[in-house]
């Protein structure tokens, strides 16, 4: 659960700008504050179902915004590079090196 959580609140913080309103605010009541399904529904005076069912559906489409434009995949690759490459300056590598895992960055845009 954890894991799926910390991936909707990535997902929610690059793709967060094409959601409406009140989904936006469902996922942040959700995700981010840790509301209660039944604590969202009292607070927007609808049905547990309905929250359920809307934030479901927002779920959906933040993972279908990352299949097609993949801005959290790039993320974790250039952390993953970046982390590397930290990690090979320590060891003093050569000029050949470091300019791959650049090269390797650049790609990545």
């Amino acid at each position: 659960m954890l894991e799926k959580t910390t991936r909707m609140n990535y997902l929610y913080d690059f793709y967060q700008s094409l959601l409406t309103p009140k989904q936006r605010s469902y996922m942040a009541l959700y995700y981010l504050e840790d509301n209660s399904l039944g604590e969202i529904a009292e607070e927007y005076n609808i049905s547990r179902q309905a929250v359920y069912d809307n934030i479901k559906r927002t779920e959906q489409m933040l993972e279908q915004y990352e299949e097609k434009l993949l801005l959290f995949q790039k993320f974790q690759e250039r952390q993953e590079l970046i982390n590397k490459l930290k990690g090979t300056l320590l060891t003093n590598p050569s000029k050949e090196e470091i300019l791959t895992f650049i090269e390797s960055l650049e790609k990545l845009d």
